[in-house]
């Protein structure tokens, strides 16, 4: 889950990280009472969940709160990379010496986490590594000993800040981590983190991921979820409990595990299909739950034909094969189905689906292949 910009500043706030004190508004008006209220040069910027927002035009800078009000008005309603602004920060200027990059993020593959710093902030920082990796630093963090003091300085260094902004980058590092942790986060990313012209070290804007499966400890951040993130059938797996990704091709594909769900994704591009979705039912679907499944899948019109790709282990091929069935007679669609079942009671799930002349395959590539010739109407 994904938060504004504004939300992961006031939450910064909070571990001790000096953030600007500016507010949020939804119309020209509110922009203009709030620039009133913080006085001087302001910058307006778009609240939407994607990067480039400064490229595209939704980043304003207004010299007195009427100018504000202009720039709110010609920055709401705009369309950045397919989000739609509804809100826009009001900002306090300031005068800035040097932009910085710094993030924490979640390495699975380093099972840490790590530090990601670089001098060139303001950019990308996948461009930055492209470019100029020798500029980015990396810290890799002991999840058992935490953030340690040699940890900060190395990083500083890395950065070549003056010595005189150690202890205050190591404050702002240490905040950091601790809003990291007790957020669980999967990542925190300050871009950029500023010098300003006094010498003084501010977060100027602010990016938080939040672990999905740990929302549930987390009620004040779920809360927070922009519904406008999500698309309709997004939000509706999301209620049902199940993994859906909008994808762009034409074959549903409803499976039982994530690894399950990429590998079925795989085969089917190697047989020439594009997958339409990542729609992931999880261990111990029942009927209603598989039924629910379906319905979101169906109701893409973009989808051709549907891969069922079941793995019974906790999952009964039953229960599953019960599903499809009640989802295929409720929805009374014609958009073809190809099954492939196995492990616990796929011999049940297979004489369920063959009472009903639904066509199963013995082999995911095989599955995979039916999927992509129906699609293709073949």
């Amino acid at each position: 889950m994904n938060i504004h910009e504004y939300q992961a500043k006031r939450l910064f706030g909070r571990y001790g990280l000096p953030v600007p004190v500016g507010d949020v508004a939804t119309s020209p008006e509110e922009a203009r009472a709030i620039a009133a209220r913080l006085g001087g040069r302001v910058v307006v910027k778009a609240q939407v969940l994607t990067g480039g927002r400064g490229k595209a035009g939704g980043v304003k800078l207004a010299k007195d709160p009427q100018e504000a009000a202009d720039r709110a008005a010609e920055i709401l309603g705009m369309d950045i990379k397919g989000f739609t602004v509804r809100q826009v920060l009001i900002d306090p200027a300031v005068a800035i010496a040097k932009e910085l990059y710094l993030s924490i993020i979640q390495d699975r593959a380093a099972r840490r986490s790590v530090i990601i710093a670089s001098a060139e902030g303001g950019m990308d920082i996948e461009e930055v590594a492209v470019t100029q990796p020798d500029a980015v630093v990396k810290v890799a963090i002991d999840p058992l000993l935490g953030l340690q003091p040699f940890q900060c300085n190395q990083v500083a260094f890395g950065l070549g800040l003056d010595p005189a902004l150690h202890r205050s980058f190591a404050a702002i590092l240490n905040g950091l981590y601790q809003a990291y942790v007790a957020l669980d986060a999967t990542l925190v990313e300050i871009n950029p983190l500023v010098i300003l012209q006094d010498g003084s070290l501010m977060a100027l804007d602010g990016k938080v991921n939040l672990d999905d499966s740990a929302l549930y400890r987390q009620p004040e951040l779920a809360a927070m979820r922009d519904p406008s993130d999500e698309t309709a059938a997004e939000r509706e797996a999301r209620e049902a409990g199940l993994s859906y990704v909008d994808l762009d091709g034409s074959i549903g594909c409803l499976v039982n595990g994530a690894g399950l769900a990429m590998a079925s994704m795989d085969v089917l591009k190697l047989c020439g299909g594009e997958p339409a979705n990542f729609l992931d039912i999880g261990g111990g679907a029942q009927a209603d739950k598989v039924e629910k499944a379906m319905r979101i899948i169906l109701a893409d019109g973009r989808v051709k034909s549907v891969l069922i790709n079941i793995f019974g282990g906790i999952t009964r091929g039953d229960e599953v094969a019960k599903g499809i069935l009640a989802a295929i007679g409720n929805l009374q669609t014609d958009v073809p189905f190809v099954v492939r079942i196995v492990g616990t009671n796929a011999a049940e799930a297979r004489e369920i689906l063959k009472s009903a002349n639904l066509p199963t395959a013995p082999t995911l590539y095989e599955a995979a292949r039916l999927a992509v010739a129906a699609a293709a109407g073949q």
